[in-house]
Formats: structure tokens, sequence, C-alpha cells
């Protein structure tokens, strides 16, 4: 089994820059204060699975300087994600991943549920198969995981659309490779989206923001 190694992307949590599809119900602050909440409970969940190295993966790149004074851990490794459609860039970053020998989480941040046991489960995943994918309940996925590289998995792949863990599955399988689908999850993307999330988050987001929503547990 290969080290393991788990990608976060995000964007700066900026007002008009990130969850901009929340602007209409939280609006451009309470957005970008929703994004901090979510990028710091993924960074929570991803260092306490204890899968492997945790690395955040960001856009735009200033300098580490200002993501480490956004509170991001010393422990995580801060990178560029670089030009291109979300494709190329976690292309860029599964290939160079794997090419130095290590097998990949590719995760994002809008997915409260994505706790450290989901992440060590899809982690367990990735010893029986070639490929590991959390799907989200509106189409796209949550969590990829992989073993191997190959650009078709990346390529062509109609983003932000209701087909795109549909897609993914079906390159992986024209590769003939062995996949574990798990679970589904809710991610948060959409005003509709926001009864899904945690009590803590809801809680913590009407303190900053005062505003009043309906959370699940």
């Amino acid at each position: 089994m290969n080290p393991m190694r788990m990608v976060i992307f995000a964007k700066e949590p900026q007002p008009g820059f990130s969850k901009t599809r929340l602007i209409p119900a939280l609006g451009a602050q309470g957005a970008a204060t929703l994004a901090k909440l979510l990028l710091e409970r993924m960074l929570q969940a991803a260092i306490a699975s204890e899968v492997g190295v945790v690395e955040l993966c960001v856009t735009p790149w200033s300098s580490e300087e200002v993501w480490r004074k956004m509170g991001v851990p010393v422990s995580v490794q801060l990178t560029d994600q670089g030009d291109g459609d979300l494709g190329v860039r976690m292309a860029r970053a599964a290939q160079r991943v794997i090419d130095a020998g290590e097998s990949v989480l590719l995760v994002g941040t809008d997915c409260p549920q994505l706790d450290a046991g989901q992440l060590q489960i899809a982690a367990l995943a990735l010893q029986d198969a070639d490929a590991a994918l959390i799907p989200a309940l509106d189409g796209g996925y949550v969590l990829l995981g992989l073993n191997q590289y190959d650009a078709s998995v990346f390529s062509g792949i109609a983003w932000s659309t209701s087909n795109v863990a549909t897609a993914t599955h079906e390159r992986i399988q024209a590769l003939h490779w062995r996949v574990q689908t798990l679970a589904p999850l809710h991610d948060i993307d959409e005003p509709a989206d926001l009864q899904y999330l945690p009590a803590a988050l809801s809680s913590n987001l009407m303190l900053v923001q005062g505003f009043r929503l309906t959370s699940s547990t």
C-alpha cells in the first residue's frame, strides 16, 4: 500500500469569490464566512483522520504567509492550484502525487458530512480498489481517491452539473480499474442546501453573521 496524501481544494474565503451561489441567501460576506467555517471543519477532519499527509491546494495563490494568517495549521502543506478549469487543476495535483509514489484523496470543502471517519473509510477502500468515490447527492462528488493516474478521469467532464459523479465513474470503469463507490453525502452549494448544515456550523454562522438557519444535527 502506498503512503496516502489528502489534497484539499479550496478557494480563498473572500466576499464575492467563494460560495457565490449562496450569496442570495447569505450575502457576499455571509457566504465567505461560511466558506471559511467549512474550510476549517475540513482541515480539522483531515488532520483527525490521520490517514496521511494533509495538503491544502489553494486559489488564488498570493503567499503562504497569507494562508497561515487565516489559521491554516503549520502541519498542513500549502500548494497552488494553478491555472485551468477544475478538471485540469485536479488532474495536475493527482498526477503530481501519484508520480511521487503516493495514493491520493482529492476532496473539497463543501461537504460538512465528510468527517474523519468517512475519510478513513475512503482510505481503507483504496487498499482493495484502484479508485474510491463518494458521490454528492446533487450528482457531483465530494471525494475521489486514486492509486493510479489517467488523464481521462478528469478531462471532458461537465463540472458543476448533476452528471459529474456518473461520468467520472464511467471513465474509471472504461480503464478497467476497480472502483469502490461509497454512500453519497450532502454538500452545501445552493441556498436549499443550508438545511443540511450541522447544528454547530449553523450556530457559528449565526454568531458571526446573525443568520437564522434550519440545520440538521
